[in-house]
């Protein structure tokens, strides 16, 4: 059922406790931990707690925690001091995605390039 933990979900796991992350900061709607194969210097992926496959998934059942991720994207752009920073949702696997549970990428630290890809 969408908003309910699955239990193949990575995602889920991490904010179950279940699989370790390096959490920079959690909200009573997200978790933002930084990613294991970082592309930037500020590379932090922040996650609803709730499980939605995609962010138009998110966005059309859950509105309001779909705004926390992006207010917590900027929280943590300016926690990591990145005054330039983009917010990336990938969405399917032609598209780069590889965890399907919602989550937003920061990316700072650096001059990125447009278009991205």
């Amino acid at each position: 059922m969408a908003g309910e933990p699955q239990a193949d979900c990575l995602f889920c796991k991490i904010v179950a406790g279940d699989v370790p992350a390096t959490v920079v900061r959690e909200t009573e709607t997200t978790v933002a931990f930084r990613d294991i194969n970082p592309q930037a210097p500020t590379h932090v992926l922040v996650i609803p707690k709730v499980h939605y496959p995609d962010a138009a998934s998110l966005a059309a059942a859950e509105p309001g925690i779909a705004g926390d991720v992006l207010r917590e994207a900027g929280e943590v752009a300016a926690e990591e001091k990145s005054e330039s920073y983009r917010i990336v949702f990938n969405t399917g696997a032609g598209a780069g995605q590889t965890v399907f549970h919602a989550h937003a990428h920061v990316l700072g630290g650096r001059g990125l390039q447009w278009p991205p890809g």
